[in-house]
């Protein structure tokens, strides 16, 4: 004898709206491994150096389901008395790289600092969420790098990177548009990681200058 099960229709259809929140969820739906992150450290340019920048891309992955894989920030670092200088682009694997709706942005390294798919279309926070860009209010394109166009540390004495990203008031830190577009003058105003200087390293600057202290994040995995 077969038996038969019969769900109650509201079970049913609770089931499938599970189903249905599941797929949505940007996690679920592909592989992601790029983003903008959401927030910023809250401490204006301070992530405590940049392996507290590698922790809040990682605690903002794993809070979408992505914790799986390993995150780190893309960020440059300079040289100190104890430490040798790091480059953004050292830092985050070889891709492919994917935002949260599936769509790659680079497929490799030579592609993504050379003709890369990074727009404010597709720079999509953790949460498939688009970043307002030049002329929303506000505008939040900045987003921190201490890069060279190719990924690689600026030279020099100035600060670029607030302090190896451990300053939170005075200072200066190269910012990219993820939105390609901006008031410099051109090339640096559609650069997605090296477009302008920061007037400063905390909230109140990093916000005059059009950002709030977002990163990208990549997963090197």
């Amino acid at each position: 004898m077969r038996l038969s099960i019969k769900w109650p229709h509201a079970a049913s259809v609770a089931i499938v709206s599970v189903l249905a929140a599941c797929a949505s969820s940007p996690a679920m739906k592909n592989d992601m491994s790029f983003f903008v992150s959401s927030v910023g450290s809250g401490k204006g340019a301070d992530f405590g150096a940049v392996t507290g920048a590698d922790r809040l891309c990682q605690s903002l992955a794993t809070a979408v389901g992505a914790g799986g894989r390993t995150w780190h920030a893309y960020l440059s670092t300079t040289a100190t008395a104890s430490t040798p200088a790091g480059n953004a682009r050292d830092r985050i694997g070889r891709g492919p790289w994917r935002n949260a709706n599936g769509v790659v942005i680079a497929t490799d390294l030579a592609q993504l600092h050379g003709t890369n798919n990074i727009t404010k279309q597709t720079a999509l926070t953790e949460r498939g969420e688009v970043v307002s860009g030049s002329g929303d209010k506000p505008t939040q394109h900045d987003i921190l790098t201490g890069s060279q166009p190719d990924g690689t540390v600026i030279a020099g004495d100035a600060d670029t990177t607030c302090g190896n990203w451990t300053r939170s008031g005075a200072g200066a830190a190269m910012v990219g548009h993820h939105d390609r577009n901006g008031t410099s003058p051109p090339p640096q105003n559609t650069s997605w990681n090296s477009a302008h200087q920061t007037s400063g390293c905390s909230d109140d600057a990093l916000v005059s200058t059009g950002g709030n202290g977002r990163l990208y994040c990549f997963a090197i995995n």
